[in-house]
C-alpha cells in the first residue's frame, strides 16, 4: 500500500493512480473481439460452447424459463424477497423522481419550442457472476429502463457450474421488471446482445458492469452503451474528525469486489492514517475473501495534504465512489465523482444496496465525462419546434443570410418560398 504525502507523488505514482484500468483494456483486446466474432458468426453454437469454456457450465437452453424464474421466487427465503422489495421501492421512488419530462415554452410570438422524450425500444442489462452474486444489479439496471418506458428489457447473467443462475438474482429481475433472462456471461453474453442471435434479440443499448473483458466487450461492440464499468473503486477524503475503523471498513469492502479494485484515502490528517493502516490490519483477521482483499488493498494509496490537496487530487482521479468524512461542507468543489456519500453514516454500501442511488457508475477515470446510471440512459430527447408564419417571419432574415454565407441556397429557399 502506497502512503506518502500528496506534493510528494513521483510521476509515475501519479499515473498508476490516475490511469488504473485503462492498461488492462489494451490488454485484453484481442481475445476480446476474437471471441465476439465468434458470436457474431456462430450465434448460439458458440454461446453454448463458450460457456462450457469460461464458466465450465454445460447448458442445454440459453433461455430461462418463466417455470424457472416463479421457482426462484419461492425457494428464495421470504426475508430476502422482502429486502429485495424493499430495496426495489427505494430504487424506484429515487428513479422516478430523476426521470426527465417533456416541455413546451413559447419563447417568442409564433415560435413555440420544447423537448419530447421516446423511450429507447430494447435494453440489455448485464448482471455479473463470477466471483459473487449481484441481485442488487439486476434492480439497478431494469427498474430505471422500466421507469422510462422501454419496452423490451432483457438480462445475461452467468450460469453456476450446474447451469443454473442463481435464485436469487433470477428474483431480483423478475421484481425489477425483466422481460427475458439468458444463463449466459462474460464476453458472449455481450456480443450476443450486441449483434443478437436465434435466442438473444438484439438489443439497441447495453448497460450493466463486469470485469476487464465484460469492459472491453462493450467498448468494442458497436452497440450503445452505458459507459466503461469496470472494477470497482473508492476514494475517501478525510480529516481528523473521521472515524478510522468506519473508513478501514469501507476500503475492505470495496477491496472484496476484486482483486483490481482500487481504494485511495486522502486525508489531512497523518494521525488518521496511521490509525487507518491499523484498523485495516486489524479488521482484516475476521475478513472473508481475503485474498481477493489483500491482492486490491496492494494497490491502495493513503495520501495525505491539504484539504484543498485532497479534493484536487479527488477532482483528477474521478472516483467511481466519493466519501466524504470532513467537519465542513465541501460539496460544491467537487466536480469530478460517479457517486457522492457524505458524512460518517453513509458507507458506499447504502447507495450499492438501498437507499435508491444506482450503484452501476463509471470507473477508471471515466466519472470525468459519464454520469452513473440513471434514467436519461435510457431515453432518446428529441428538440421540438412549433412555427407559425408570424413566427418564422422573426427569423427569416437570418436563416436566409446564414444559409446562403454557408453556400446552402436551397436551405435558404426554403424559408423564401414561405415568404411569398
Amino acid at each position: 500500500m502506497l502512503t506518502k504525502l500528496i506534493s510528494e507523488l513521483t510521476p509515475d505514482e501519479t499515473n498508476r493512480l490516475l490511469n488504473r484500468g485503462k492498461g488492462q483494456l489494451s490488454g485484453v483486446t484481442q481475445s476480446v473481439v476474437s471471441i465476439m466474432e465468434d458470436v457474431k458468426k456462430n450465434g448460439d453454437e458458440a454461446l453454448l460452447r463458450l460457456t462450457q469454456q469460461f464458466d465450465k457450465a454445460v447448458i442445454k437452453d440459453i433461455e430461462v424459463s418463466r417455470e424457472e424464474i416463479d421457482l426462484a421466487l419461492t425457494a428464495v427465503d421470504e426475508k430476502f424477497i422482502l429486502h429485495l422489495r424493499k430495496a426495489a421501492n427505494d430504487i424506484r421512488e429515487y428513479h422516478q423522481a430523476q426521470m426527465s419530462k417533456d416541455w413546451m415554452t413559447e419563447f417568442a410570438p409564433g415560435l413555440i419550442m420544447g423537448q419530447h422524450i421516446s423511450p429507447l425500444d430494447s435494453v440489455g442489462a448485464y448482471i455479473p457472476g463470477g466471483r459473487a452474486t449481484y441481485p442488487s444489479t439486476a434492480l439497478m439496471t431494469v427498474i430505471p429502463a422500466k421507469i422510462a418506458g422501454v419496452e423490451m428489457v432483457v438480462v445475461c447473467t452467468p450460469p453456476r457450474q450446474d447451469g443454473s443462475v442463481n435464485p436469487l438474482t433470477l428474483a431480483a429481475a423478475s421484481i425489477a421488471g425483466a422481460d427475458r433472462v439468458f444463463r449466459i456471461g462474460g464476453v458472449q453474453a455481450i456480443a450476443a446482445m450486441a449483434y443478437g442471435t436465434k435466442t438473444v434479440p438484439k438489443v439497441d443499448k447495453i448497460v450493466g458492469p463486469g470485469n476487464v473483458y465484460v469492459t472491453a466487450a462493450k467498448m468494442a461492440c458497436g452497440t450503445a452503451i452505458d459507459f466503461p464499468a469496470g472494477p470497482s473503486e473508492v476514494l475517501i477524503i478525510a480529516d481528523s474528525s473521521a472515524r478510522a475503523d468506519y473508513i478501514a471498513a469501507d476500503m475492505i469492502a470495496q477491496a472484496e469486489h476484486d482483486p483490481d479494485a482500487v481504494c485511495v484515502l486522502v486525508t489531512t490528517s497523518e494521525e488518521l492514517a496511521k490509525k487507518v493502516r491499523q484498523n485495516l490490519e486489524l479488521q482484516l483477521k475476521t475478513s472473508a475473501r481475503l485474498d481477493i482483499i489483500r491482492k486490491s488493498l496492494d494497490n491502495a494509496a493513503i495520501l495525505i495534504g491539504t484539504l484543498d490537496e485532497c479534493i484536487m487530487f479527488s477532482n483528477r482521479f474521478a472516483p467511481e465512489h466519493l466519501e466524504i468524512m470532513v467537519d465542513m461542507n465541501i460539496l460544491g468543489k467537487i466536480r469530478h465523482a460517479g457517486s457522492i456519500f457524505v458524512g460518517n453514516y453513509a458507507p458506499v454500501s447504502a447507495g450499492d444496496y438501498a437507499s435508491g442511488t444506482n450503484h452501476v457508475l463509471p470507473t477508471a477515470g471515466y466519472a470525468r465525462v459519464f454520469s452513473g446510471l440513471n434514467t436519461d440512459h435510457y431515453v432518446t430527447k428529441s428538440s421540438v419546434q412549433m412555427i407559425d408564419k408570424k413566427g418564422l417571419e422573426s427569423l427569416g432574415d437570418t436563416i436566409i443570410d446564414l444559409a446562403e454565407a454557408e453556400g446552402l441556397p436551397a436551405h435558404a429557399n426554403a424559408v423564401k418560398i414561405r415568404q411569398k
